[in-house]
């Protein structure tokens, strides 16, 4: 390829919040449920980089023709693969597009064909537009994509906030997420979570570096979450809320993850006995209920689950998190308390100020 802007580029992102930001200078759009994918065009060569910035053009060769077809010559595009459905967005369809059978690929290209939503401009033509403030790629994205046809979409956009609000709740039984704030004048700063995006709740992607056996017997009882900051994987909690078909499930799914889990793990220390004497850790008796069986085995860090939470009390979830779905378009080094909502500590802070 010879454009400006070569892959893998890390996508710029967005932090969560409660509430969309106002007070004008800033560009609403509806949040895409999907994968976040950055497409480049050189002619007839296509390539598809995931948010991982791994590559997902094998995978979508619909998407490939489409790009094609629509968008300009030489170009880089930002956006988003969904999938359609008659209930709206259809996740668990676009995940099972990740397969490694090249015939099933095509045929699921065929069965379960996907759209591309753009809502950035990276590169235009020889023209590298990363510095360039949004309002301007913005324009630029909308002349370019003027005769595009389904499936490449331009994602609607507003700056009126009441709009913005009304998509909030509208679009929510399409299984559009919710949606994102973009600061006119900001430049596409790659990797940096400095969209604002508000949500139908919170959510988080993290680490499964662990489970736990139910006391049932045979069945994973819960899921040990982690996320990343300063070098280490915390310890954020658990998901625990699964049917007992789901728990039967989840054994399967974790088999692959098991086997030298230990070795070189970030908390291959707690499997030590010692290690419980001085601090509280996920293996340790409840301090609630000492009949209660804690113990648990690792996992490789490997695997990335989208899980709900209702607060976050310290640097720990508040209640189990509900699961949600594996997330394998997630790199798991990306799972850091930056996705945090972090509001929860100022509303605490209204509350203390309204009892004085």
């Amino acid at each position: 390829m010879h454009l400006p802007v070569l892959p893998p580029v890390s996508p710029m992102l967005a932090k969560a919040a409660a509430s969309l930001p106002g007070g004008g200078g800033y560009l609403y759009e509806p949040k895409w449920d999907g994968f976040r994918c950055l497409a480049f065009r050189d002619g007839e060569e296509v390539e598809l980089g995931s948010r991982n910035e791994r590559p997902l053009t094998r995978y979508f060769p619909d998407i490939v023709e489409a790009a094609r077809a629509s968008l300009p010559l030489r170009a880089v595009v930002d956006g988003e693969i969904v999938i359609a459905g008659p209930q709206g967005l259809d996740f668990d369809a676009l995940l099972n597009r990740i397969h490694p059978a090249d015939s099933r690929v095509r045929l699921l290209a065929g069965e379960t064909p996907a759209s591309f939503v753009a809502f950035d401009l990276l590169a235009l033509e020889g023209e590298d537009l990363r510095q360039r403030p949004f309002l301007e790629r913005r324009a630029r994205l909308e002349e370019a994509l003027a005769g595009a046809r389904p499936p490449v979409h331009l994602t609607p956009a507003t700056r009126d906030r009441e709009i913005a609000e009304e998509w909030f709740h509208r679009f929510e039984g399409a299984g559009l997420d919710g949606v994102v704030a973009k600061v006119l004048t900001l430049p596409y700063r790659e990797g940096e979570r400095v969209m604002v995006k508000v949500k139908h709740e919170r959510t988080a992607e993290v680490v499964v570096a662990g489970f736990r056996w139910h006391k049932s017997g045979g069945v994973v009882g819960s899921l040990l979450l982690g996320l990343w900051a300063g070098g280490r994987l915390q310890h954020v909690g658990v998901a625990s809320a699964f049917t007992a078909r789901r728990r039967a499930e989840l054994v399967a799914e974790l088999e692959p993850y098991r086997s030298g889990a230990v070795e070189g793990h970030p908390w291959a220390a707690w499997v030590e006995a010692d290690a419980h004497e001085h601090q509280r850790l996920p293996g340790a008796v409840s301090r609630w209920n000492n009949a209660k069986d804690l113990s648990f085995e690792l996992l490789r860090p490997e695997l990335v689950a989208e899980v709900g939470y209702n607060q976050l009390q310290g640097d720990r979830f508040r209640h189990p998190a509900r699961f949600h779905r594996w997330r394998p378009d997630r790199d798991p080094a990306s799972c850091t308390y930056d996705q945090l909502d972090v509001a929860v500590p100022e509303e605490l802070g209204a509350v203390f100020v309204a009892g004085r």
